[in-house]
C-alpha cells in the first residue's frame, strides 16, 4: 500500500479509466469520450464503491471528534476528496492510502474537536461538490473566523439559499451572488432554532444539525418527508444522542464526538445503475454485494419491482448502523412505471436510471421532480435531450419527464452535459440501442464512481 497526497489520488484514478471502450485517456478538464456498444445482457457479480454520501459525512464528523478515527471503504469519487482536501485547510491532519486494488480508500483523521477547526490559508474548493459545500457551511456558520468556500463553473450555478436562511436564523453571517457560491461565512456564536425545511432536503437538514451540534441549546428539524438519515445514525456512531419523535429530529449543542472506526458500505446510488441495466435487458442476473440497504436509499428497488424486475434483498449485517447486504436482479418483463411527487424525494439520485429504464422500451412518468433543476446540471432538460440524441421518445415537464419508447433506441452521439448521474444513465441506456453511441464529457462518473466503465466491462455479455 502507497500513501497518496490528494493530487496523486486523483491522478492515479483518472488513470483507471484507461480501456478499452475510451478513445482517449482522462486528463482534468479533458473531455473524454466514450463509445458504448449495445449489449446482449448483464452477468456476474461486483462490489460498488464507498457510498458517497456516508463518506462526506464519516470524514467530517470524524475531523469534529477527540482522537483518531479510521474509515474503511471511503469513496474514491472526487466529491469526497474534495471534501478530505478541504478539511486537510482547515487544519485536520488526514492520511489516507489506496486499498483493494485501488478500488477503495483507507483513511485516518485526526480529529480537531468541536469547534476549533483553524482559519484556512486559502479559499476552499469543494470543487463539484454541494454535499462538501452544504455541510461544511453548517460546521464554519460556528467558527470565529471568514472562510470563502467555492467550486467548478458547475457548482457555482447551484441554489444555497435553503442552507443560507436558516444559518442566518442560527445567528451565522454569510454572503454569497444572489443565493449563488462562493460562500463568504463569518462565523459566530449560533442559537438552536426549530426549523421545517420548506423543500425536503438531506443536505439541508445535515447542514442544520450540524450547526446545531455548535449552537447553544436544542436544535429542532421537522421533516415533511423523511430523507435519508445517513447524518442521524453517523452522529449515533460517533457518540452522540439524536432524538426522533414522528416526524422532529433533535440535537443537543455543545455534544462532544467520541473518535471511532467505521467501514463504509457500498453505494447504493452505484449499484443502481446495475440493477437498472440488469432490469433493461434480457437474460441479465446482476448480484451486488456488501452493499448499503438504508431504507430511506432503496425505494429504487421497489420502483424496478414494479417495472417487473426480480428482485432479492438479503441484509447481512450493519456498518456504522447502517444496514448492509446483497442485491440480485434478473430481467422479466418490462412494464410502465409511474412515480409521483411523493416518491420523488427517496428517488431524486436515481431518477436518470429509471428514465434509462424507460428507454429500453417501456414508458416512465415522474412529476413533483422540479427539484432535479437545480443539481449538477439542469437534469430534466439535460435527460431529456441526451436521451432524444439517443432516440428516445421524450416529453420534458416543468416539474419532470415522460418518456416512452415502443422498440430499441437507435444510438447516437450526446453529451454527459458535466453531470456523473447523467453519464451513467445515458450508458445505461445505450447498452439496449441497435448501434454503438458517443457519449461526451464521460469523466464526468468520477465525481462518484471511478471505476464505472471497468465495471461494465466486467458485467457485459
Amino acid at each position: 500500500m502507497h500513501v497518496r497526497s490528494d493530487y496523486d489520488t486523483l491522478a492515479h484514478l483518472r488513470g483507471q479509466t484507461r480501456g478499452l471502450m475510451y478513445s482517449s485517456p482522462m486528463r482534468a478538464n479533458v473531455s473524454t469520450t466514450v463509445t458504448v456498444k449495445p449489449a446482449r445482457s448483464l452477468r456476474g457479480h461486483l462490489e460498488v464503491p464507498g457510498d458517497k454520501s456516508i463518506s462526506h459525512r464519516y470524514a467530517i464528523l470524524a475531523s469534529l471528534a477527540e482522537g483518531t478515527s479510521t474509515i474503511a471503504g471511503y469513496s474514491t469519487g472526487a466529491d469526497c476528496l474534495a471534501t478530505l482536501d478541504c478539511l486537510r485547510a482547515l487544519g485536520v491532519t488526514i492520511e489516507h492510502e489506496t486499498v483493494n486494488n485501488n478500488t477503495d480508500l483507507a483513511v485516518t483523521v485526526h480529529g480537531l474537536g468541536l469547534g476549533v477547526f483553524k482559519p484556512p490559508t486559502r479559499q476552499l474548493d469543494a470543487g463539484n461538490s454541494g454535499t462538501t459545500m452544504r455541510l461544511l457551511a453548517g460546521v464554519l456558520a460556528a467558527h470565529s473566523f471568514e472562510t470563502t468556500v467555492t467550486g467548478d463553473a458547475s457548482l457555482r450555478r447551484r441554489p444555497m439559499g435553503r442552507v443560507i436562511e436558516p444559518l442566518q436564523r442560527m445567528g451565522a453571517i454569510l454572503e454569497s451572488f444572489d443565493g449563488l457560491p462562493p460562500l463568504i461565512i463569518r462565523g459566530t456564536r449560533l442559537q438552536g432554532i426549530d426549523y421545517t425545511p420548506p423543500v425536503p432536503s438531506a443536505q439541508v437538514k445535515s447542514t442544520i444539525i450540524l450547526a446545531g451540534l455548535h449552537a447553544s441549546g436544542s436544535t429542532r428539524i421537522r421533516e415533511l418527508t423523511q430523507t435519508r438519515d445517513h447524518t442521524e445514525r453517523a452522529l449515533t456512531a460517533f457518540g452522540v444522542d439524536v432524538y426522533r419523535d414522528d416526524d422532529v429530529i433533535t440535537i443537543t449543542g455543545g455534544t462532544h464526538l467520541q473518535a471511532t472506526n467505521l467501514s463504509v458500505p457500498g453505494d447504493p446510488s452505484a449499484a443502481a445503475a446495475w440493477a437498472v441495466g440488469a432490469t433493461a435487458l434480457p437474460g441479465s442476473d446482476v448480484e451486488i454485494n456488501g452493499v448499503g440497504l438504508n431504507p430511506t436509499r432503496t425505494a429504487f428497488l421497489e420502483v424496478l419491482r414494479r417495472a417487473g424486475a426480480h428482485i432479492d434483498l438479503r441484509v447481512t449485517g450493519t456498518l456504522g448502523g447502517e444496514p448492509v447486504g446483497t442485491i440480485r436482479v434478473r430481467h422479466r418483463n418490462l412494464l410502465p412505471i409511474v412515480i409521483t411527487p411523493a416518491e420523488v424525494p427517496s428517488l431524486i439520485d436515481e431518477l436518470p436510471l429509471l428514465a434509462a429504464l424507460a428507454a429500453h422500451g417501456t414508458s416512465m412518468e415522474v412529476s413533483g421532480a422540479s427539484e432535479l433543476r437545480h443539481k449538477e446540471s439542469d437534469r430534466i432538460t439535460m435527460l431529456a435531450t441526451g436521451l432524444r440524441q439517443l432516440g428516445a421518445t421524450v416529453e420534458e415537464r416543468a416539474d419532470g419527464i415522460r418518456v416512452e419508447q415502443k422498440g430499441p433506441l437507435t444510438g447516437g452521439t450526446t453529451d454527459a452535459f458535466g453531470d456523473h448521474r447523467l453519464a451513467m444513465a445515458l450508458t445505461i441506456a445505450a447498452l439496449g440501442a441497435q448501434n454503438s453511441s458517443v457519449i461526451t464529457g464521460s469523466e464526468a462518473v468520477n465525481v462518484s464512481y471511478p471505476g464505472f466503465f471497468t465495471a461494465l466491462d466486467s458485467l457485459r455479455h
